[in-house]
């Protein structure tokens, strides 16, 4: 054969066959048939996941950038690439359903019958607190029936009696009046701390562990609110109530002529009634604590509450009148709206926010601090002096 031959035979061969185009640098070479790509091992440090070729699952052949080979063999996968694993999160904090929990141990298991032999430890209890306050109470018998007698002696001063007295009608008012109930009357008040502790001993167990912490404040705040009730019975309300009543017949010639069980069942009444109701504040804010209300809801429904408040009232008052209804009526009013702010301050806690009180203390201070300095003036310049009827500041 001739060497021009030789040359077209070569030229004819090129042009059956193809040549195959080299890779790119950067692109991964293709293995050759019947070998295994290789794995690649990842670090730590990489982040980004690169391309990684995969394995037709239908025809288990190697599939490559440069298209479908047939003569090649099965191989394997690469394993892909991982990202870098990152750094764990903190941990969470602890959840309100694990301290839950751990307040749910703390409360104590107790069966309907345990529930009743609770309640009657407690009564026996408090009723033996109640039996020695009423035992030192009866060693003072006569001295506290002339404190008792008192607001029934200023208001028939008041009135113009020179000898104001009350009467005994049957033999046995004395007795029972000097030795009985008063007693009662003051072992009550006086024991009213070791009562309310009862109480509060009864009703933590079912409690939570988070709330048995407001025990000495409920015990102190209940039995100074209770306290504080009878003395402004005894003080404000009961004595000016009784003077009113006794001066409406003054004027058509009626002498009031009061005997002492009506006196003592009018002055038992008023002072326990208001007592009870100085408790308002301590209601509302247990409500609040037990989430039953929320001072949003009281301050909405106010209106309904002060209705409810004068309805009260004129059970509690034992008279008709609009004037004992009023006195009556306005305090609780005002305890109302004290517990909704006690509620509030409960929420701000809660919340961890704080109530504004420099801000309330100027806003309030400055017209105290001026009304102070004006009865000053009056006293001092004017010759003006407080009594405790209204006007309340006479020359």
């Amino acid at each position: 054969m001739s060497s021009e031959q030789e040359k077209q035979s070569a030229s004819a061969h090129d042009l059956e066959t193809p040549p195959v185009p080299e890779p790119a640098p950067d692109e991964p070479k293709a293995p050759e048939a019947g070998e295994v790509s290789p794995q690649v091992e990842t670090t730590p440090e990489q982040t980004d996941v690169a391309y990684s070729p995969t394995v037709d699952d239908s025809y288990g052949y190697y599939d490559d950038p440069y298209g479908y080979n047939p003569g090649a063999s099965p191989v394997e996968s690469p394993a892909p690439l991982v990202k870098a694993s990152e750094p764990p999160p903190p941990p969470a904090p602890p959840s309100d359903d694990s301290a839950a929990g751990d307040d749910d141990e703390g409360m104590l298991r107790m069966s309907f019958l345990e529930h009743l032999e609770e309640l009657r430890s407690r009564l026996i209890k408090a009723l033996a607190g109640l039996g020695i306050a009423f035992a030192i109470s009866l060693v003072f018998a006569e001295r506290l029936w002339l404190f008792i007698q008192e607001p029934a002696h200023y208001a028939l001063t008041q009135l113009g009696f020179k000898d104001p007295k009350l009467a005994q009608i049957k033999p046995m008012e004395a007795f029972s009046v000097i030795y009985i109930k008063l007693p009662m009357l003051t072992s009550i008040f006086i024991a009213s701390p070791w009562i309310f502790y009862q109480v509060w001993a009864f009703v933590s167990p079912g409690l939570y562990k988070r709330e048995r912490r407001w025990a000495t404040p409920f015990i102190l705040i209940s039995a100074g609110l209770f306290i504080i009730g009878g003395l402004f019975a005894y003080f404000v309300a009961f004595r000016f109530g009784l003077t009113f009543l006794l001066g409406i017949g003054r004027d058509v010639n009626i002498l009031p002529v009061v005997s002492i069980s009506e006196y003592t069942d009018l002055f038992v009444n008023v002072i326990l009634g208001v007592g009870l109701v100085f408790e308002l504040p301590v209601l509302i804010f247990f409500l609040t604590l037990l989430r039953i209300a929320s001072p949003r809801f009281l301050l909405a429904h106010s209106r309904y509450a002060i209705l409810i408040i004068v309805v009260l009232a004129a059970v509690i008052t034992p008279t008709p009148d609009v004037f004992n209804l009023t006195m009556f009526a306005v305090p609780m009013v005002l305890l109302y709206f004290v517990g909704l702010f006690a509620s509030y301050l409960l929420v701000l806690s809660r919340e961890n926010r704080r109530f504004p009180w420099a801000s309330v203390a100027i806003v309030l201070g400055v017209p105290l601090l001026l009304i102070s300095l004006g009865l000053y003036v009056a006293v001092t310049k004017y010759g003006y002096h407080l009594v405790l009827s209204w006007p309340f500041l006479v020359r």
